[in-house]
C-alpha cells in the first residue's frame, strides 16, 4: 500500500492568516503563536500575509477570497469566541466551521480552523498560549502539513 504524509516543512510555503479584531487580546496570540509555527518549521516570515476582519463571521468571506486566489497554499482563520447569555457564539462557531470547510473543498487547499471556541475567557485565555496551548500554532501545523499533502496527491 502506497503512504502519502504531508511533512510539517514550511520552507517554501505561501499561507495566508485572516484574523479577527474581536477579542484582539486573545486573537493577537494566536496570530503570534501561528506565526512561530511557520518559522519554525523553516518557513519564511515574507510567505505570511495576514488580513484582519471585524469579526469571527466576517473570516470565512476573506478565506474564500484568498484560497480562491490561486496565490496561498493554505488559508488559517483565527478568532475568539466566547459563549455569554444566548446562544450567538455557538451560532457562529458552527457557521465559520462549516464554512471553513465548503471553502476549502471548492478552493482545493487547506483552509484551516483556528478559532478558539470557549465557554468562558478562562477557557478561551488557556487555548490562546497558556495550558491548552495555542490553537494557531496547532491551526498552523495543520495548514503546513495539509499544503505539503495536497503537493503529494
Amino acid at each position: 500500500m502506497k503512504q502519502i504524509e504531508g511533512a510539517l516543512v514550511a520552507k517554501g510555503l505561501r499561507i495566508a492568516i485572516v484574523a479577527s479584531r474581536f477579542n484582539s487580546f486573545l486573537v493577537e496570540q494566536l496570530i503570534k503563536g501561528a506565526t512561530d509555527a511557520f518559522v519554525r518549521l523553516g518557513g519564511d516570515e515574507d510567505d505570511l500575509a495576514l488580513v484582519k476582519v471585524p469579526g469571527a463571521y466576517e473570516l470565512p468571506l476573506a478565506a474564500s477570497a484568498l484560497a480562491t486566489k490561486g496565490e496561498y497554499d493554505a488559508v488559517v482563520c483565527l478568532g475568539a469566541v466566547v459563549q455569554g447569555a444566548t446562544p450567538h457564539a455557538s451560532l457562529i462557531n458552527e457557521t465559520t466551521a462549516r464554512a471553513f470547510c465548503d471553502i476549502s473543498l471548492k478552493a482545493g487547499i487547506p483552509v484551516c480552523d483556528g478559532v478558539v471556541a470557549a465557554e468562558n475567557l478562562e477557557q478561551a485565555v488557556e487555548r490562546c498560549g497558556t495550558k491548552q496551548g495555542n490553537k494557531g500554532f496547532a491551526a498552523m501545523q495543520s495548514a503546513i502539513e495539509c499544503a505539503n499533502v495536497m503537493k503529494l496527491v
